[in-house]
């Protein structure tokens, strides 16, 4: 039996268009059967957080950013033309429109088609984020850090940061 193409992508980047990049990415790897890992780090950490409650943290720094940056796919918005909320609502419309999934749907199809998504712990501490699983959506398979996703870029064939 062959062994299966590797595609491993850091999502660094918590904006809207970037976010959709990589799902797309990933559900195309995906359905050409290679193994696709995501690897969330630093404000990618937004897009796998919980849309409800409050984040738990220690330090008033870090309830401050978390406070200022409560994440969630449901608040991601556009790096360029965000316009107060306008441009993100006109491209979640278009995509609407051209049949294109949600963020919500490209997470879930993700998962379904065994894309494993990882919360990176190394970054939690630094965001203040609290490194355990109730903190993230119930799609995040498991929580690692920088070793596990150099171990995992070093098999892959293709290695993408977005």
């Amino acid at each position: 039996m062959a062994k299966k193409e590797k595609l491993t992508i850091a999502v660094l980047s918590g904006d809207l268009e970037r976010a959709l990049a990589a799902f797309m990415l990933a559900v195309t790897g995906a359905s050409m059967d290679m193994e696709v890992s995501m690897f969330f780090t630093f404000w990618g950490l937004n897009i796998v957080k919980k849309n409800e409650g409050t984040m738990k943290s220690k330090g008033l720094m870090k309830k401050m950013l978390n406070m200022m940056n409560r994440g969630g796919s449901k608040r991601l918005k556009l790096s360029r033309f965000n316009m107060l909320g306008l441009g993100t609502w006109m491209m979640k419309d278009l995509m609407k429109q051209a049949n294109m999934p949600s963020i919500d749907e490209y997470i879930a199809m993700a998962k379904d088609m065994g894309v494993e998504l990882i919360a990176c712990t190394t970054t939690c501490g630094v965001m203040g984020i609290s490194p355990e699983k109730d903190s993230f959506r119930s799609e995040v398979g498991s929580l690692a850090g920088a070793a596990y996703f150099l171990s995992e870029a070093r098999k892959s064939g293709v290695t993408l940061f977005i």
